[in-house]
């Protein structure tokens, strides 16, 4: 079964929860008040449906900076301290040139090349869920 549901504000980026995962497509014009709301609302969706992964899609992204890196690596971390594992998909090669070439290493995320490439690497739609990962560590 899938949710769907949307960032608040003006330009909201739909997130659509499949699963264990959420499914994040990224625009192209990604601002600084609409990447702190997602941000926000990725920490909020990954709590409240206790998801185990994340799924960026930047496929129709374009240009990357500096800034935009920051905020798949913010999205990681946080995503990272509440127990869930964060891919992004659909990288085209002139942006990963680009992110080398500004020294963004991206820490803590994974790559596939597409949004079904990524929601297999986290173990396809039924990953194991915070709760359960604690109960098999017990």
């Amino acid at each position: 079964m899938s949710d769907a549901f949307h960032s608040a504000g003006t330009g909201a980026v739909p997130v659509l929860k499949l699963g264990d995962v959420l499914l994040v497509t990224l625009p192209g014009d990604l601002h600084d008040g609409l990447a702190q709301q997602l941000q926000q609302d990725i920490g909020e969706a990954i709590t409240r449906h206790r998801v185990g992964g994340v799924v960026i899609d930047i496929s129709g992204v374009e240009i990357v900076d500096s800034f935009l890196g920051r905020v798949l690596a913010e999205i990681a971390a946080g995503a990272r301290l509440l127990a869930a594992r964060t891919v992004v998909a659909g990288m085209r090669p002139a942006v990963a040139l680009t992110l080398v070439e500004l020294g963004l290493t991206l820490p803590g995320l994974r790559t596939a090349l597409s949004a079904e490439a990524a929601i297999a690497l986290l173990g396809g739609p039924d990953v194991v869920r915070p709760a359960d990962r604690r109960r098999e560590d017990g």
